[in-house]
């Protein structure tokens, strides 16, 4: 699975913690880790909350990223422009906990997380176990178990409202402030990691397009 990291501007310094943290688990459980950024509150490219939803539609919805952790001083912020995109079912995760029972129940592509509340001692522990609730084994069998089949169900309806509720990704693109979107893709990385990885050409043609 790809897992894309974004973090926001006020975050930026904690990226490389939060990297670390990510990559120890993720990676040897197979999976690749691509680091979006923020990486130090000097970037030349900043990302707001909002840019970081931005950034996981782009993401999710070109298969550049299977997987999106993204977060910001709260959470919330970040959380709630993700789920403003088409394809993306983004939860608040704090503790191992939400991590489990997100995976199991809602089986998500995004997590946003708070990286200033409550980020004190043994934060990168706290981060780890996190991970490891996530992405150690496989997600959506539900919780309780016997609650399996209809929280599966709730999942399609929720998948459909979204269709039914949102535009496409690459109508998106197009009807986005373009200044905020050329903002939202300037990151030192971007390009690197993005085009090695989408699979959607309309959305890769557009955004090429756009950079020129």
């Amino acid at each position: 699975m790809k897992i894309a990291l974004i973090i926001e501007n006020s975050q930026a310094a904690k990226n490389a913690v939060v990297n670390e943290a990510l990559t120890a688990v993720a990676e040897p459980l197979g999976h690749q880790v691509f680091n979006y950024g923020m990486y130090t509150p000097e970037d030349a490219a900043s990302l707001t909350y909002v840019m970081n939803g931005l950034l996981s539609g782009i993401l999710l919805n070109s298969g550049a990223a299977d997987f999106v952790v993204t977060g910001c001083g709260t959470g919330m912020g970040s959380m709630l422009a993700a789920n403003a995109m088409p394809g993306v079912f983004c939860g608040l995760v704090i503790d191992p906990t939400d991590a489990f029972l997100f995976g199991q129940i809602n089986d998500g592509n995004a997590i946003s997380m708070p990286y200033s509340k409550g980020f004190g001692w043994a934060a990168e522990l706290n981060l780890q176990d996190v991970y490891a609730k996530l992405f150690d084994g496989e997600r959506g069998l539900g919780y309780p178990k016997e609650r399996a089949q209809i929280m599966a169900k709730n999942r399609g309806i929720l998948k459909d409202l979204k269709s039914a509720s949102c535009r496409d990704m690459l109508t998106v693109l197009k009807t986005v402030d373009q200044d905020l979107l050329k903002a939202t893709i300037a990151g030192e990385h971007f390009a690197e990691y993005f085009y090695a990885n989408a699979t959607d050409e309309a959305i890769v043609a557009y955004l090429r397009e756009l950079t020129a």
